[in-house]
């Protein structure tokens, strides 16, 4: 982002399975160039569609994602997941082309502890953050979860019924529960910044922060 200006890039996505597929078209949404690259050459022209630049290759087969610029490039997500190898592989190559911001899927704790070692620099869960926030919602009265780290969520849930009619400040949400209201949805309205004022309509929907255990507790409230 520069002058506030929206700066798309090229980004490459290696595996172009259901989760790689999933990141390149967000991504392409998101005004990006994806270069997609997948081994399996029937994968890839299914998949070609997609992305923007689509590509036959070994991940881990450096001349090739030399090749293919790949070294040139600011980004780069390993999507490969059903082969333990050739995701470790793949990621030490792109490691090896000095790509600045390695984004890799595991399987495990060890694949993933593996994966730091050769060069990535986040590694994702998906199935299993996914299977989290489900669990979450389906326990509670969330509508949506996010678990920033060990100490913070995210949480958007209605307003309780105790709660409903109160301003925030009157409300005692802080003190009460230790966690903050960030955002009120009034029932016909967009997400706006919570106020001291900002009444608790019946039906409105809250965003709120704060420890996981106090954010759950408050979204069971009724």
């Amino acid at each position: 982002m520069a002058n506030g200006r929206f700066r798309p890039e090229v980004i490459a996505v290696i595996g172009l399975g259901r989760f790689g597929c999933a990141v390149a078209t967000q991504l392409v949404a998101l005004g990006h160039e994806v270069l997609g690259v997948e081994l399996d050459e029937q994968l890839m022209q299914q998949r070609s569609g997609e992305v923007t630049h689509a590509a036959s290759a070994d991940g881990t087969d450096e001349a090739a994602m030399h090749q293919l610029g790949v070294g040139d490039l600011r980004h780069a997500v390993v999507a490969i997941g059903d082969n333990t190898e050739a995701s470790i592989l793949t990621t030490a190559t792109l490691s090896e082309l000095g790509v600045p911001d390695i984004w890799a899927k595991a399987q495990t704790a060890q694949h993933a502890s593996i994966l730091e070692r050769v060069g990535a620099h986040h590694v994702v869960f998906p199935e299993r953050d996914m299977g989290e926030r489900v669990a979450h919602r389906v326990t509670g009265k969330m509508l949506e979860y996010v678990q920033i780290d060990d100490s913070f969520a995210l949480v958007e849930t209605r307003v309780p019924r105790s709660l409903e009619g109160r301003a925030l400040l009157d409300s005692g949400i802080r003190a009460k529960h230790s966690v903050n209201v960030v955002a009120v949805k009034p029932p016909a309205g967009a997400f706006t910044h919570a106020t001291p004022d900002t009444v608790l309509e019946r039906g409105a929907l809250l965003l709120v922060a704060g420890d996981p255990v106090h954010v759950e507790r408050f979204a069971s409230l009724d």
